[in-house]
């Protein structure tokens, strides 16, 4: 008689892949697609998405305090805490429902082609950067290639079809198509410059990986880590734990953090915010700083404008609000090299000069 460890046969795949689908369309239905539609007919009628997340009708930021902290962080926890946890049950979904070779197939190389793959796979889930980012860091683990990760996880926020919606009936079309335009440069741009980066470096995926594992997929086992393959949903559970008590923590105590330092970040907006190359540089640098729910830059930027400030500093918030900020770096820390994410950060902040000065000279 064999044992029963050698009697026993891989758990299919199938099952896996259907309940990860299940998740995902249920999921993004519930927390962006319906919702977004709804909002979408509001922004139409109403020329507005609500008030802005950062400061209300206040021409100002809070003062530092634990009130301001903890008032954004509630304010801000409200708007993303279903995304968020739609983002760890994908995230960690990912990792034990969904074959590794298919990933590895999929978003694995190095060119352009996989970069644009993960730009594309990005535009349904519409997520904001920090709830994202357990997805992203889930590619990773699956060995998803530096630059196809970071175009999917900037994607999410840059090119959101519903964001770009609200902007032009809030804002206008021309702010739509300058977000869209440089959106398209940021997303599949830095993912390539990423992968140039990482080419020399040991953490991409070579094509002795990508083989092994899409023959993997072919012949059938699916999963390509060990030891787990027969208890997928018990893995998931595992990673799910793991990654919730590691990326949870940080992430709260960076948001409490950026709520106190709103009036350090973003000082008094007035006519005075002109389109100085300084003020341009510096709300560039803080937008890619701070923290926001998916959208939140409409509004901000639109109550910014009514204050009086110039289209130069709006534009730049515009670009560097949501593609990135202090929390999310920190969440994927661990899913990429320090150099890659700085190569992120500075390059979302060119961008947002690059936005401010179209700004300015197209007349916005």
């Amino acid at each position: 008689m064999k044992p029963a460890l050698a009697s026993r046969r891989p758990a299919s795949p199938a099952l896996g892949i259907a309940v990860f689908l299940l998740i995902a369309i249920a999921g993004l239905f519930y927390v962006k697609w319906l919702p977004y539609y709804n909002r979408a007919w509001a922004a139409a009628a109403n020329h507005s998405i609500g008030s802005s997340i950062l400061m209300g009708g206040a021409d100002s930021a809070p003062p530092p305090s634990f009130d301001a902290a903890i008032g954004y962080a509630i304010a801000y926890g409200k708007a993303i805490w279903q995304a968020m946890v739609l983002g760890l049950l994908l995230g960690s979904a990912v990792q034990a429902l969904i074959p590794r070779g298919w990933i590895v197939r999929a978003l694995g190389g190095t060119g352009l082609g996989s970069v644009v793959a993960g730009g594309l796979m990005a535009l349904p889930g519409m997520m904001c950067t920090c709830c994202a980012a357990p997805v992203v860091a889930g590619l990773r683990k699956c060995q998803a290639a530096p630059g196809s990760a970071i175009a999917f996880w900037l994607g999410n926020s840059v090119l959101n079809p519903a964001t770009l919606v609200f902007m032009g009936f809030v804002l206008g079309w021309h702010w739509s198509a300058l977000r869209l335009g440089l959106g398209v440069v940021m997303v599949f741009g830095l993912g390539w410059l990423v992968n140039r980066i990482g080419a020399g470096g040991g953490r991409g995926v070579d094509a002795e990986t990508m083989q092994a594992l899409a023959s993997a997929t072919a012949s059938g086992s699916g999963v390509a880590d060990t030891g787990a393959a027969d208890h997928p949903f018990k893995r998931w559970l595992a990673i799910l734990a793991g990654m919730t008590l590691r990326l949870i923590p940080e992430y709260i105590v960076l948001v409490l953090l950026l709520g106190a330092a709103r009036a350090w970040l973003f000082p008094h907006v007035s006519p005075d915010v002109d389109n100085h190359l300084w003020w341009i540089a510096a709300l560039a640098v803080a937008g890619a700083l701070f923290v926001i729910p998916t959208a939140g830059e409409v509004p901000i930027v639109q109550a910014m404008l009514s204050l009086g400030m110039a289209a130069g500093p709006a534009a730049a918030l515009l670009m560097t609000l949501p593609p990135i900020s202090l929390p999310s770096l920190a969440m994927l820390a661990r899913a990429f090299r320090a150099r890659e994410l700085a190569t992120v950060f500075f390059g979302v902040v060119v961008i947002g000069l690059a936005a401010g000065g179209l700004a300015v000279a197209l007349g916005f």
